[in-house]
Protein backbone atom coordinates (compact mmCIF):
# COMPACT_ATOMS: atom_id res chain seq x y z
CA UNK A 1 0.00 0.00 0.00
CA UNK A 2 1.40 3.11 -1.43
CA UNK A 3 1.71 6.22 2.13
CA UNK A 4 0.40 9.50 2.42
CA UNK A 5 3.16 10.41 1.97
CA UNK A 6 4.48 8.72 -0.92
CA UNK A 7 1.37 9.59 -2.54
CA UNK A 8 1.89 13.19 -1.58
CA UNK A 9 5.62 13.14 -3.25
CA UNK A 10 4.16 11.49 -6.14
CA UNK A 11 1.84 14.46 -7.02
CA UNK A 12 4.35 17.19 -6.55
CA UNK A 13 6.88 15.20 -8.97
CA UNK A 14 4.03 15.11 -11.50
CA UNK A 15 3.23 18.11 -11.53
CA UNK A 16 6.81 19.79 -11.68
CA UNK A 17 8.03 17.52 -14.26
CA UNK A 18 5.11 18.50 -15.94
CA UNK A 19 5.40 22.06 -15.49
CA UNK A 20 8.99 21.74 -16.25
CA UNK A 21 8.98 19.23 -19.18
CA UNK A 22 6.65 21.96 -21.10
CA UNK A 23 9.21 24.44 -21.05
CA UNK A 24 11.25 22.29 -22.19
CA UNK A 25 9.70 21.22 -25.37
CA UNK A 26 8.96 24.95 -25.80
CA UNK A 27 12.50 25.66 -26.67
CA UNK A 28 12.43 23.16 -29.60
CA UNK A 29 9.23 24.75 -31.16
CA UNK A 30 11.07 26.49 -33.75
CA UNK A 31 13.47 24.61 -35.67
CA UNK A 32 17.32 25.50 -35.34
CA UNK A 33 19.76 26.03 -37.52
CA UNK A 34 21.04 22.34 -37.75
CA UNK A 35 18.47 19.36 -37.76
CA UNK A 36 20.69 17.04 -36.60
CA UNK A 37 21.85 18.74 -33.49
CA UNK A 38 18.15 19.92 -32.56
CA UNK A 39 17.83 16.55 -32.46
CA UNK A 40 20.69 15.28 -30.56
CA UNK A 41 20.12 17.96 -28.11
CA UNK A 42 16.50 16.33 -27.56
CA UNK A 43 17.76 13.15 -27.43
CA UNK A 44 19.68 14.27 -24.70
CA UNK A 45 17.05 16.16 -22.83
CA UNK A 46 13.69 15.28 -23.17
CA UNK A 47 14.28 11.14 -23.10
CA UNK A 48 13.73 10.58 -19.69
CA UNK A 49 15.04 11.25 -16.62
CA UNK A 50 13.89 11.91 -12.89
CA UNK A 51 13.81 15.87 -13.01
CA UNK A 52 14.96 15.65 -9.67
CA UNK A 53 16.74 19.13 -10.04
CA UNK A 54 13.56 21.05 -10.96
CA UNK A 55 11.50 19.33 -8.60
CA UNK A 56 13.90 20.97 -6.40
CA UNK A 57 13.83 24.22 -7.67
CA UNK A 58 10.05 24.13 -7.26
CA UNK A 59 9.75 22.48 -3.82
CA UNK A 60 12.44 25.39 -2.54
CA UNK A 61 11.02 28.07 -4.23
CA UNK A 62 7.10 27.34 -2.61
CA UNK A 63 8.54 26.41 0.83
CA UNK A 64 9.81 30.46 0.92
CA UNK A 65 6.57 31.75 -1.09
CA UNK A 66 7.74 32.09 -4.92
CA UNK A 67 5.31 32.02 -7.10
CA UNK A 68 5.08 28.76 -9.60
CA UNK A 69 5.48 29.93 -12.32
CA UNK A 70 8.23 32.05 -11.50
CA UNK A 71 10.31 28.71 -11.17
CA UNK A 72 9.79 27.43 -14.37
CA UNK A 73 12.70 29.36 -16.08
CA UNK A 74 15.55 28.66 -12.83
CA UNK A 75 14.11 24.66 -13.15
CA UNK A 76 14.66 24.46 -16.96
CA UNK A 77 18.03 26.37 -16.59
CA UNK A 78 19.03 23.52 -14.15
CA UNK A 79 17.81 20.58 -15.81
CA UNK A 80 19.16 21.79 -19.47
CA UNK A 81 22.77 21.96 -17.30
CA UNK A 82 22.14 18.23 -15.91
CA UNK A 83 21.14 16.93 -19.35
CA UNK A 84 24.83 18.33 -20.83
CA UNK A 85 26.77 17.01 -17.79
CA UNK A 86 25.29 13.63 -18.99
CA UNK A 87 25.91 14.00 -22.57
CA UNK A 88 29.43 14.32 -21.92
CA UNK A 89 30.00 12.42 -19.00
CA UNK A 90 28.71 9.20 -21.47
CA UNK A 91 31.33 10.32 -24.03
CA UNK A 92 34.09 7.47 -24.53
CA UNK A 93 36.82 10.29 -23.30
CA UNK A 94 34.78 9.86 -19.53
CA UNK A 95 32.44 6.82 -19.06
CA UNK A 96 32.07 5.94 -22.54
CA UNK A 97 28.90 4.41 -21.30
CA UNK A 98 26.06 3.12 -24.24
CA UNK A 99 22.97 3.15 -22.00
CA UNK A 100 21.17 6.76 -20.01
CA UNK A 101 18.05 6.48 -18.93
CA UNK A 102 17.15 3.17 -20.94
CA UNK A 103 18.07 4.52 -24.10
CA UNK A 104 21.53 4.68 -26.47
CA UNK A 105 23.21 7.43 -25.07
CA UNK A 106 23.99 10.53 -27.99
CA UNK A 107 27.23 9.51 -28.74
CA UNK A 108 25.96 5.81 -29.63
CA UNK A 109 22.48 7.60 -31.07
CA UNK A 110 24.20 10.07 -32.91
CA UNK A 111 27.80 10.11 -32.97
CA UNK A 112 30.96 11.53 -30.60
CA UNK A 113 30.97 15.15 -32.51
CA UNK A 114 27.58 15.52 -32.32
CA UNK A 115 27.00 14.56 -29.04
CA UNK A 116 29.73 16.82 -28.11
CA UNK A 117 27.99 20.11 -29.78
CA UNK A 118 25.08 19.00 -28.43
CA UNK A 119 25.93 19.17 -24.73
CA UNK A 120 27.72 22.53 -25.46
CA UNK A 121 24.77 24.19 -26.82
CA UNK A 122 22.55 23.00 -23.90
CA UNK A 123 24.98 24.53 -21.71
CA UNK A 124 24.50 27.43 -23.43
CA UNK A 125 20.55 27.72 -23.73
CA UNK A 126 20.60 27.57 -19.86
CA UNK A 127 21.88 30.48 -19.58
CA UNK A 128 19.69 31.81 -21.90
CA UNK A 129 16.73 30.60 -20.13
CA UNK A 130 17.28 31.76 -16.95
CA UNK A 131 17.93 35.29 -18.15
CA UNK A 132 14.82 35.68 -20.78
CA UNK A 133 12.12 36.29 -17.96
CA UNK A 134 14.58 38.66 -16.62
CA UNK A 135 14.07 37.76 -12.95
CA UNK A 136 14.49 40.05 -9.74
CA UNK A 137 17.49 38.56 -8.97
CA UNK A 138 19.21 37.45 -12.08
CA UNK A 139 22.56 38.29 -11.33
CA UNK A 140 22.53 36.17 -8.29
CA UNK A 141 21.13 33.10 -10.18
CA UNK A 142 23.15 33.64 -12.87
CA UNK A 143 26.35 33.41 -10.96
CA UNK A 144 24.39 30.65 -8.52
CA UNK A 145 24.53 28.17 -11.92
CA UNK A 146 27.44 29.42 -13.55
CA UNK A 147 29.56 28.53 -10.12
CA UNK A 148 27.39 25.33 -9.19
CA UNK A 149 28.33 24.57 -13.16
CA UNK A 150 32.37 24.82 -13.73
CA UNK A 151 35.43 25.04 -11.99
CA UNK A 152 34.30 25.45 -8.67
CA UNK A 153 31.52 22.94 -9.04
CA UNK A 154 30.45 20.14 -11.53
CA UNK A 155 33.36 20.51 -13.76
CA UNK A 156 35.54 20.43 -11.04
CA UNK A 157 34.58 17.20 -9.68
CA UNK A 158 34.24 15.53 -13.02
CA UNK A 159 37.83 15.98 -12.92
CA UNK A 160 38.27 14.94 -9.34
CA UNK A 161 36.27 11.23 -10.40
CA UNK A 162 38.43 11.25 -13.35
CA UNK A 163 41.40 11.13 -11.46
CA UNK A 164 40.61 9.21 -8.60
CA UNK A 165 40.08 5.51 -11.05
CA UNK A 166 41.88 3.26 -9.72
CA UNK A 167 42.75 4.72 -6.72
CA UNK A 168 42.58 4.65 -2.84
CA UNK A 169 40.51 7.56 -1.96
CA UNK A 170 39.61 7.78 1.75
CA UNK A 171 35.75 8.75 2.22
CA UNK A 172 36.62 12.42 2.82
CA UNK A 173 38.02 12.69 -0.50
CA UNK A 174 35.31 10.74 -2.08
CA UNK A 175 33.04 14.00 -0.63
CA UNK A 176 34.99 15.88 -1.61
CA UNK A 177 34.47 14.79 -4.68
CA UNK A 178 30.85 14.00 -4.73
CA UNK A 179 30.23 17.58 -3.23
CA UNK A 180 31.29 19.02 -6.38
CA UNK A 181 30.51 16.41 -9.09
CA UNK A 182 26.57 15.84 -7.59
CA UNK A 183 26.41 18.30 -4.72
CA UNK A 184 27.00 21.15 -6.59
CA UNK A 185 24.07 21.31 -8.88
CA UNK A 186 21.79 19.98 -6.19
CA UNK A 187 22.72 22.81 -4.10
CA UNK A 188 22.22 25.03 -7.12
CA UNK A 189 18.57 23.79 -7.84
CA UNK A 190 17.29 24.42 -3.94
CA UNK A 191 19.84 27.95 -4.36
CA UNK A 192 17.82 29.13 -7.37
CA UNK A 193 14.41 28.10 -6.29
CA UNK A 194 15.16 30.51 -3.07
CA UNK A 195 16.27 33.23 -4.82
CA UNK A 196 13.10 33.09 -6.98
CA UNK A 197 11.22 33.93 -3.89
CA UNK A 198 14.38 36.08 -1.13
CA UNK A 199 17.20 38.31 -1.50
CA UNK A 200 20.54 36.54 -1.35
CA UNK A 201 20.98 37.82 2.71
CA UNK A 202 17.46 35.97 3.80
CA UNK A 203 18.89 34.03 6.66
CA UNK A 204 16.20 30.84 5.49
CA UNK A 205 18.86 30.15 2.17
CA UNK A 206 21.23 29.15 4.86
CA UNK A 207 18.70 26.54 6.21
CA UNK A 208 18.41 25.58 2.51
CA UNK A 209 21.94 25.51 1.65
CA UNK A 210 22.41 22.81 4.84
CA UNK A 211 19.66 20.71 3.76
CA UNK A 212 20.92 20.67 -0.03
CA UNK A 213 24.35 19.24 1.26
CA UNK A 214 23.01 16.86 2.78
CA UNK A 215 20.42 15.22 0.40
CA UNK A 216 23.20 16.01 -2.73
CA UNK A 217 25.68 13.16 -0.87
CA UNK A 218 22.88 11.18 0.55
CA UNK A 219 21.66 11.08 -3.34
CA UNK A 220 25.24 9.96 -4.50
CA UNK A 221 25.62 6.86 -1.60
CA UNK A 222 22.12 5.85 -2.70
CA UNK A 223 23.12 5.44 -6.47
CA UNK A 224 26.99 3.88 -5.27
CA UNK A 225 24.14 1.36 -3.54
CA UNK A 226 22.16 0.99 -6.32
CA UNK A 227 24.66 0.40 -8.90
CA UNK A 228 25.71 -2.78 -6.71
CA UNK A 229 22.13 -4.21 -5.71
CA UNK A 230 20.04 -2.56 -8.73
CA UNK A 231 19.65 -4.09 -12.07
CA UNK A 232 19.99 -2.85 -15.71
CA UNK A 233 16.60 -2.46 -16.45
CA UNK A 234 15.60 -0.44 -13.54
CA UNK A 235 18.12 2.14 -13.24
CA UNK A 236 18.14 2.62 -17.21
CA UNK A 237 21.74 2.20 -17.55
CA UNK A 238 24.46 -0.39 -17.02
CA UNK A 239 24.49 -1.97 -13.38
CA UNK A 240 28.07 -2.16 -11.59
CA UNK A 241 29.41 0.02 -14.00
CA UNK A 242 31.28 1.70 -11.37
CA UNK A 243 33.16 -1.26 -10.23
CA UNK A 244 34.09 -2.19 -13.80
CA UNK A 245 35.73 1.00 -14.42
CA UNK A 246 37.47 0.56 -10.81
CA UNK A 247 35.83 3.51 -8.92
CA UNK A 248 35.87 4.65 -5.89
CA UNK A 249 32.68 4.26 -4.16
CA UNK A 250 31.04 4.60 -0.66
CA UNK A 251 29.63 1.17 -1.46
CA UNK A 252 33.36 -0.49 -1.63
CA UNK A 253 34.67 1.46 0.92
CA UNK A 254 32.10 1.62 3.74
CA UNK A 255 30.41 -1.71 2.22
CA UNK A 256 26.75 -1.98 1.07
CA UNK A 257 25.14 -1.39 4.92
CA UNK A 258 27.98 1.39 6.19
CA UNK A 259 26.83 3.01 2.93
CA UNK A 260 23.06 2.92 3.71
CA UNK A 261 23.61 3.57 7.48
CA UNK A 262 25.55 7.02 6.42
CA UNK A 263 22.84 7.48 4.24
CA UNK A 264 20.40 7.59 6.57
CA UNK A 265 21.91 9.63 8.88
CA UNK A 266 22.16 12.39 5.93
CA UNK A 267 18.67 12.14 4.93
CA UNK A 268 18.09 12.91 9.20
CA UNK A 269 20.63 16.38 8.98
CA UNK A 270 18.71 17.72 5.69
CA UNK A 271 15.37 16.68 7.55
CA UNK A 272 16.51 18.79 10.58
CA UNK A 273 18.04 21.54 8.95
CA UNK A 274 14.32 22.32 7.49
CA UNK A 275 12.59 22.24 10.71
CA UNK A 276 12.37 26.45 11.33
CA UNK A 277 10.71 26.46 8.15
CA UNK A 278 7.67 24.30 9.27
CA UNK A 279 4.86 23.03 7.30
CA UNK A 280 6.02 25.09 4.35
CA UNK A 281 9.00 22.83 3.51
CA UNK A 282 7.83 19.31 4.28
CA UNK A 283 7.28 18.60 0.63
CA UNK A 284 11.91 18.82 1.11
CA UNK A 285 11.32 16.69 3.94
CA UNK A 286 9.49 14.13 1.89
CA UNK A 287 12.04 14.18 -0.95
CA UNK A 288 14.97 13.55 1.42
CA UNK A 289 13.46 10.69 2.74
CA UNK A 290 12.83 9.42 -0.52
CA UNK A 291 16.27 10.15 -2.23
CA UNK A 292 17.34 7.25 0.21
CA UNK A 293 14.72 4.88 -0.31
CA UNK A 294 13.88 4.85 -4.64
CA UNK A 295 15.13 2.05 -6.43
CA UNK A 296 16.55 4.41 -9.80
Amino acid sequence: MVSPRHQRLSAYRETSTARVGATLEALFTEGGVDARLDAAMRHGLLVGGKRLRPLLVYLAGQALGAEEQTLDAPAAAIELIHAYSLIHDDLPAMDDDDLRRGQPTVHKAYDEATAILAGDALQALAFEVLARPRPPRLAAMVTTLAVASGRQGMVAGQALDLAAVGGLPDVEALAHMHAHKTGALIEAAVRLGGLAAVDEDDPRLALLARYARAIGLAFQIHDDVLDVTGDTATLGKISGADAARAKPTYSSLLGLEGARQKARELADEAIEALAPLGDAAAPLAELAAYMIERDH
